[in-house]
């Protein structure tokens, strides 16, 4: 009988990052359809799925002209970039044949459906993979933080952040040859050693809801089902 998997709700967040491959900005079409591949294949096991999307890889565009903006008004922009993001999965995903809904903290009805926490609740029961873009609807504060939130509020049993790299290093393993890879941490490691996993805001709400957190790589392989099935793949971060 085939093992099952480790969880069965998971709040996965992509930073907009992931989404340009190696390009300098945008979305990378190859990437895009790979990573929703590798979500097919979760959802092909009876996981459910959230993911809240970054939009960094669409503001990183117009940063230069955001440089001396009023900060609230440059996090709304960079909340439309996470719509646009999420637009752009969800058609990904109807491609693939997968099923998907994108819901926006800001509202924007023409595109994308408001934030309702039974109405994506029910979406999850069905099946439905759910996008969760334009952050939580206020400045200030990270996509991270957003995704901390509404896993808190999907019940998931876990957020799986997404990364380049696979894992929480003693130091960056790009630059330090001998960095090694966290196999598990306590939130309050991570935060008394500032070893960036999420931002403090974010990090704090995982510790306080006794929220789990696993960090790991986009770009790996199978990765993300691995996470999923409980193998050793990431740094697992838990109270």
């Amino acid at each position: 009988m085939p093992k099952p998997p480790k969880y069965s709700r998971i709040l996965l967040k992509l930073s907009g990052e992931a989404l340009m491959g190696e390009d300098s900005y945008g979305i990378n079409r190859d990437v895009i359809e790979r990573i929703v591949a590798e979500i097919g294949e979760v959802a092909k096991l009876g996981v459910q799925v959230a993911v809240v999307v970054g939009g960094g890889n669409i503001f990183r565009g117009v940063a230069p002209a955001a440089a001396g903006m009023d900060r609230a008004t440059a996090d709304y922009m960079g909340m439309m970039a996470t719509v646009m993001n999420a637009l752009a999965l969800q058609d990904a995903m109807r491609r693939a044949g997968i099923l998907a809904r994108v819901q926006s903290a800001l509202t924007i009805e023409q595109v994308a459906e408001p934030y309702i926490r039974g109405k994506a609740l029910r979406y999850l029961e069905e099946g439905k993979i759910v996008i969760f873009g334009a952050g939580t609807g206020n400045p200030f504060f990270t996509t991270d933080t957003a995704a901390a939130l509404r896993a808190v509020e999907m019940d998931a049993e876990v957020v799986l952040k997404a990364t380049k790299v696979d894992g929480v290093y003693t130091a960056d393993p790009k630059t330090d040859p001998t960095a090694k890879r966290y196999e598990q941490l306590s939130f309050d490691e991570a935060i008394a050693r500032n070893l960036k996993v999420m931002d403090a805001t974010a990090l704090a709400l995982c510790r306080d809801q006794k929220m789990p957190l696993c960090v790991f790589s986009i770009f790996k392989l199978g990765a993300l089902k691995r996470v999923v099935m409980g193998e050793d793949e990431g740094t697992l971060v838990e109270c």
